[in-house]
């Protein structure tokens, strides 16, 4: 586990709390796992009052429950939830897409083809095309031009970091991403705002398809305590 950079201008707690962040997104912190407060002050090199803080605003994200004698620990989510999370991104994205079909500039349309060209070539590398797709997501919502719909995407967003590693590692999800894409960018260039939204509820779909098939090969804890990943283990979330 990296330490945290003591030249850092953010607040200790602050800075915790991100690194902590990643390290659940990216899978190497795993549901279930025990948040033990001296563990993580020696792993990270800061008291435990910034740990603390880290823990409770986690625990504000949904991303931390405390459990009877077990303590701060890493949030699951039921299959039930899953299901419910991938609904309420279709009905959020899709809105999204619609949004941008109407508002999005030439300068937002031309990014996106450009992230998507990009991401399209990086369908090997599945580091690089989480990054790329979340990028691409990103730039759609911003181009929707909606602040309330944006928060509510970002709330969601932070309950998906608990599934852990990227869809886009399976099989060739990649590939097919990269083609849901441009059929998404086809409709939002020609103005079509419900073909864009159909086309965003349909990719949104695919990869729930995906992620409900990796599910029964989720790993979980051994043991209660502390278990981190190796950082190249697994891409951050991606789909």
């Amino acid at each position: 586990m990296t330490r945290i950079d003591d030249s850092t201008k953010l607040p200790q707690g602050q800075a915790v709390y991100r690194q902590l962040l990643d390290l659940i997104s990216t899978g190497r912190l795993l549901p279930g796992t025990r948040l033990r407060e001296t563990e993580l002050s020696e792993s990270l090199g800061v008291s435990r009052t910034p740990i603390r803080e880290a823990v409770r605003m986690l625990e504000a994200d949904g991303l931390v429950d405390h459990l009877p004698r077990q303590g701060a620990t890493v949030s699951s989510l039921s299959y039930a939830e899953i299901m419910e999370l991938y609904e309420m991104r279709a009905v959020l994205e899709s809105t999204a897409a619609r949004f941008a079909a109407r508002a999005a500039s030439d300068i937002e349309l031309d990014e996106l083809t450009r992230l998507n060209e990009e991401f399209a070539e990086a369908a090997d590398d599945s580091h690089r095309a989480a990054e790329l797709n979340r990028r691409f997501h990103l730039v759609l919502q911003d181009a929707a031009k909606n602040r309330f719909l944006l928060k509510s995407i970002v709330t969601l967003q932070k309950a998906m970091l608990i599934l852990g590693p990227t869809t886009l590692m399976v099989g060739d999800r990649a590939v097919e991403a990269a083609v849901e894409h441009r059929r998404i960018l086809d409709a939002l260039r020609a103005r079509d705002g419900a073909r864009a939204e159909a086309e965003m509820r349909r990719h949104i779909e695919a990869a729930h398809r995906v992620r409900l098939v990796t599910l029964g090969d989720r790993q979980r804890p051994f043991e209660p305590g502390l278990r981190i990943a190796n950082k190249g283990d697994t891409p951050a979330t991606g789909e």
